[in-house]
């Protein structure tokens, strides 16, 4: 039930006979967000393999990062706008105020472009070998990204969906997300997969920590925006060591 949690959070993949999850077995979840980010890797793998049959690299490319969106209910891109949004408060309450708002605001709509063109442009540096662990690295290890801060970070808001995430990120259920991405990590990629992980981890605590100063704490909108910023670095890091030319080991 936990495991079937995550992915409903985590993805549109419809669940048939689904009840509602309880506030404990959506904080538990969080164990399980890697393997559903393993899922949705190979989703991108597979759709990927298809589109290089018919068309050029750089629609097929467009169409990967646009079916992750799909795939995701665009649900972090929308963390990530607000996240840009509530940048633009004074103070915390504006900040947190900003962030309520349902309406994108220009900072969002200019930090989720400038993602997704990041990613583009990222995505096309990756090197056909490394492109199809890629695919699956980015979604494991961002999930993971977020797993690391809920469970590290104080959560801002005294109520919200956060809260329960939070309540379930004991030390058994960050250790079992965290072998779960190592696992993946070490299979994939061997070496390559450690420092990829570890460049995440680096760029995770760097995130996290200027968002608790700047949002008092953690929020649900900031995780989100961790894991897209965590996929677009997979994508970066990746590509610098392909343009150093370190090997894929197989």
């Amino acid at each position: 039930m936990r495991f079937l949690a995550a992915l409903r959070f985590l993805t549109i993949i419809p669940l048939p006979r689904w009840r509602e999850a309880s506030a404990g077995e959506v904080g538990f979840s969080l164990a399980y967000f890697p393997l559903v980010g393993v899922i949705i890797g190979f989703v991108l793998a597979g759709l990927d393999w298809v589109f290089s049959l018919f068309l050029p690299t750089e629609i097929a490319n467009v169409l990967l990062i646009i079916s992750l969106v799909i795939i995701t209910g665009a649900l972090h891109l929308d963390g990530l706008a607000d996240t840009c949004d509530g940048m633009a408060g004074r103070t915390i309450e504006d900040r947190w105020r900003i962030m309520k708002d349902s309406h994108a605001g220009s900072f969002g709509v200019v930090g989720v472009l400038s993602l997704l063109l990041l990613k583009y442009v990222s995505l096309g540096k990756v090197p056909d070998f490394w492109l199809m662990p890629t695919l699956v690295l980015m979604p494991v290890l961002s999930r993971w990204a977020m797993v690391y801060a809920v469970f590290a970070y104080p959560y801002a808001r005294p109520s919200g969906l956060g809260t329960a995430f939070k309540a379930g990120a004991i030390w058994p259920v960050f250790v079992l997300a965290t072998l779960t991405a190592l696992a993946v990590a070490l299979v994939l990629a061997r070496l390559s997969g450690l420092v990829i992980m570890a460049g995440v981890w680096v760029i995770t605590v760097a995130l996290a920590t200027y968002f608790r100063r700047r949002f008092a704490g953690l929020t649900g909108d900031t995780y989100g925006a961790i894991n897209e910023i965590a996929e677009v670095s997979v994508l970066i890091i990746v590509s610098i060591l392909a343009y150093n030319q370190v090997e894929m080991p197989w």
